[in-house]
């Protein structure tokens, strides 16, 4: 089991930007494919982005494309979701996770999933 514990959630105003991160700990943090869901109130968790073990590969929902960019750097253990041009509709608890074993070079459905983090909260003001 890895920990993991996220962090750079908060409130901005629409158009603006934060970075979240999320360190792991407990296992070698390079065999794990990572991934950001995020959950509305109301709504089902969703995949935001997910990165290969190396990092070389990643995957965007169609909603974030072009506005949000995943890395990691597996000498920290560490991910990170970049995000730019936030829209209201972006607001959401922001979970990150963790995948020991995935069929392809990253995951996107949750159930796929080994570890979470306890989530950290975005709120995008109009």
């Amino acid at each position: 089991q890895v920990q993991l514990v996220e962090s750079g959630g908060g409130l901005v105003q629409a158009g603006g930007s934060l970075r979240l991160s999320c360190v792991a700990s407990g296992r070698t943090f390079s065999n794990y494919a990572m991934g950001w869901f995020r959950q509305a109130p109301g709504k089902e968790r969703e995949i935001v982005a997910a990165i290969s073990y190396s990092g070389r590969n990643s995957y965007y929902a169609d909603s974030v494309k072009g506005r949000f960019t995943i890395s990691r750097d597996n000498a920290k253990n560490t991910v990170y979701l970049q995000m730019i041009s936030l829209k209201p509709e972006d607001t959401a608890v922001y979970y990150c996770s963790a995948a020991r074993n995935t069929r392809y070079a990253y995951a996107t459905l949750p159930g796929e999933y080994d570890d979470w983090g306890q989530g950290t909260q975005v709120t995008v003001s109009s």
